[in-house]
């Protein structure tokens, strides 16, 4: 198969293999990230500049802890006013698109790659991708997991510990595995120091 087929295969969101996708292993940024991941903090220009190497995109005044962890890195975006706390997780086979205001928490996983379920399936590591994004303005909360596909609008908050399977519209509060949008975030919030209880 034609390195063209496969990428059309990719972005219809089909099973594809590690070899049929081999050809794609120069855009890895690995060295860069564990140079990154050891890079001390009183290095922070050094610091900057590898992440424009790794990134397929960065805005202005981000700030991403390490260590974080990617698959390629080159397919990840992230816009300005960035917050990315330890161990962050990027499996990008496909583009990850982060706006601006985003704050993430630690041990976040945001995986644009599945597999299918049955095992004859996963040979060669058999997979499927799909894009996620991430709009202007989101918290997500420690150890939350965005599975492929997923969009999370603009303002809301993931809780913590949440799967999100499904996208998220806009100025909600959304938690649980699978994560589900318990209500509006509204002006009332405003004025109180937490979302309530209920994302705890």
């Amino acid at each position: 198969m034609h390195n063209e087929e496969v990428l059309v295969r990719i972005a219809k969101g089909l099973v594809y293999t590690e070899s049929e996708a081999a050809f794609q292993a120069p855009l890895r940024r690995t060295e860069q990230i564990f140079e990154y991941n050891l890079t001390p903090p009183s290095k922070p220009e050094r610091r900057r500049s590898l992440l424009t190497e790794i990134l397929g995109s960065v805005g202005e005044r981000t700030v991403l802890l390490p260590p974080f962890h990617a698959g390629f890195g080159s397919n990840v975006h992230i816009g300005d006013d960035f917050f990315g706390n330890v161990n962050l997780t990027f499996v990008d086979d496909v583009e990850i698109r982060i706006g601006d205001g985003v704050m993430i928490a630690p041990s976040v996983t945001l995986t644009t790659t599945g597999h299918p379920v049955h095992p004859a399936r996963r040979a060669d590591f058999g997979r499927f991708s799909e894009p996620i994004v991430i709009e202007d303005k989101v918290w997500i909360g420690s150890n939350v997991v965005v599975l492929p596909g997923v969009r999370i609008g603009y303002g809301s908050v993931i809780g913590a510990g949440s799967v999100v399977s499904r996208s998220i519209p806009p100025m909600t509060i959304a938690l649980g595995t699978p994560c589900r949008v318990v209500r509006h975030i509204t002006d009332e919030d405003l004025t109180t120091r937490t979302a309530g209880s209920e994302i705890g």
